[in-house]
Order: C-alpha cells, then sequence, then structure tokens
C-alpha cells in the first residue's frame, strides 16, 4: 500500500532523505536512503536520489515493502537497565532507539538488545516485538517496563488499562503556560489531512494527559505530563493542540526551535504493581546530558 505526502512551503529545498524521516514515524535516515537507493520513494512519478531537494508542491509517494519473515538478532548493544527480576525488567531507553523491529528494519533496537540481555521475554505481542507492553518513540528517552514471561505481560496490559500505572514524562515546550496545572482531555486519532501524524479529532480514541509547569523560560517552558491514557504521540499531539507544541518535535513542532536532535521529552518515571508479588515499584530518572545542556541554555538565555 503507497502513501503520499505533498511538500509544503516550510519544507521547501529540504534533502528528500530528512524530510522522510521526519515524515515516516519509527524509520530511521538510512531506512529512507535504502528506500530511495531500491526505488521505492518516487517525486512526481519518478525516483529520486537521497540528496534530492525537494521544492513546494512535490508530490513524494512511498511504498514500504512488506516484510519477508524476520529473525530477531541478539545484539549486544549497551542497555541502562534499571531494575531487573524474573518477571519483569524496567530499561532506561536512550533517545534515538527504535523500541520493535518494523518493516524495513531489524536490527539496532530495543528488541535486539533485551535478546541478548536477557534470557526469556513474553512471547504475547508475537516474534517482533517480545517482551513489549508499551513503547516510545524513537526520539523519546526514558523508563519503559518489559515482560519477562506470559503472566507478568497480561498483569502489566492489565494495569495499563485500569489506568494504574504511573507515568510522568518532563519536557521542553514552546511559549509560557499561563496556569501552574492543567487537564488535557482530548481524543485522538490519525490526522485526517495527514495519515502520518495523529491529531485531535471527533470520534478518535479518549485520551487524558495532566501537565504542571517546573519552571518558565525566556518563550519556553519546562513542564511535567501525567499519562491518565497511552495514545501514540499523545503528549506531543496534546501539547500542540493547546498551543505549545515540543522543543525540538520535527512531527508537530514549529519550524524555528530549539537546536535539538527530536522532541524534548524525557519518560522520567514509571510506577506499577509487580506482577508477581504485588507490590508497588516506583522508578525515575534523569533525563539524559542533551536534555539538560538545554535546560542550561535556555537558564541562561533567561537571565
Amino acid at each position: 500500500m503507497s502513501e503520499q505526502y505533498q511538500v509544503e512551503e516550510q519544507d521547501q529545498s529540504k534533502r528528500i532523505d530528512k524530510l522522510l524521516t521526519d515524515v515516516m514515524e519509527d524509520v530511521s535516515r538510512s531506512q529512507v536512503q535504502g528506500l530511495l537507493k531500491d526505488e521505492h520513494v518516487q517525486v512526481n512519478g519518478e525516483a529520486v536520489k537521497s540528496n534530492y531537494k525537494v521544492q513546494q508542491g512535490d508530490v513524494i509517494t512511498w511504498a514500504i515493502p512488506e516484510p519477508e519473515p524476520m529473525e530477531l538478532k541478539a545484539e549486544n548493544i549497551d542497555l541502562h537497565i534499571v531494575y531487573e527480576d524474573s518477571d519483569v525488567v524496567v530499561v532506561n531507553k536512550p533517545a534515538g532507539m527504535v523500541v520493535h523491529p518494523a518493516a524495513g528494519h531489524g536490527s539496532g533496537t530495543l528488541v535486539n538488545a533485551l535478546l541478548y540481555h536477557c534470557n526469556d521475554l513474553s512471547g504475547i505481542n508475537g516474534v517482533e516485538r517480545p517482551g513489549i507492553v508499551h513503547r516510545i518513540d524513537k526520539d523519546t528517552s526514558g523508563l519503559l517496563m518489559v515482560a519477562k514471561n506470559d503472566v507478568a505481560h497480561r498483569s502489566l496490559v492489565e494495569q495499563l488499562q485500569q489506568k494504574t500505572v504511573e507515568r510522568r514524562y518532563e519536557a521542553i515546550v514552546h511559549g509560557i503556560i499561563s496556569h501552574e496545572y492543567g487537564t488535557i482531555d482530548a481524543p485522538i486519532g490519525r490526522d485526517p489531512k495527514d495519515r502520518q501524524r495523529m491529531a485531535v479529532v471527533e470520534g478518535g480514541r479518549d485520551a487524558v494527559t495532566h501537565f504542571q509547569v517546573i519552571k518558565h523560560y525566556d518563550e519556553f517552558t519546562l513542564v511535567e505530563c501525567k499519562l491518565e491514557t497511552g495514545r501514540t504521540h499523545q503528549i506531543r499531539v496534546h501539547m500542540r493542540y493547546i498551543n505549545h507544541p515540543l522543543a525540538g518535535d520535527p512531527k508537530y513542532g514549529p519550524r524555528k526551535t530549539l537546536e535539538m536532535d527530536g522532541q524534548a521529552l524525557h519518560a522520567k518515571t514509571l510506577g506499577f504493581e509487580h506482577p508477581k508479588t504485588g507490590e508497588w515499584m516506583s522508578f525515575e530518572v534523569e533525563p539524559p546530558a542533551a536534555f539538560r545542556d538545554m535546560v542550561d541554555y535556555l537558564e541562561e538565555r533567561s537571565k
């Protein structure tokens, strides 16, 4: 099935591989370059090279080939494991790492790393997503819980459905939020104008985000967001909806933003009941250096 994107004014003169990396969800630049090389991408009906600079009005069409049956390989990739026992693993995922394999790439993901570090992972989500209970975006850093067996997996999924899992994020957003606390209760679904994005839409799935201002800066605000639900791109979509999009967000943010590799979003707190013991477990990790450096920059700029 092919998809398409019409180049807008703000995309003018971007390299096509860079633009498609921003437009296509969970696909790396190298994977986009592979699609271009194999002529799975066309501009106005013709194949182009990775360095082609797009023009306003260009119609880009692509079709990701059906994946061949995937044999996942364990890969010795460094992982920051925050907690592990016989039932669950809590991992601090770095920004830039895809959670699980998808069409066009089967290596370098969190799943590949987990297969190397763990003897067993739950099989409920099939061979391509072993152990994966929930996910965070490629360029979002922070905490994820992973199930090591099916019993643990079912328990953690049920907790997510019952909205008892605690998930708190730090984010840098554009603009000065005028109130200290807020709740965004707005349904999320596919953007009817752009199928590569999510949006607040009538008839979408229920989505609730609570936020609290941590600090105001010159033209930006540092916030903590608490998820009540876990929709695709929820915080990114909700903050854009209230006109405070995330800094560095190539998909939902403005063109003029902070110089960052992806959105300024970090999953800092994760709490849940242990699937076997019922004990409440809570974990917290500081944002990565790039996020902290940007906060320091905003501090200096605001003096």
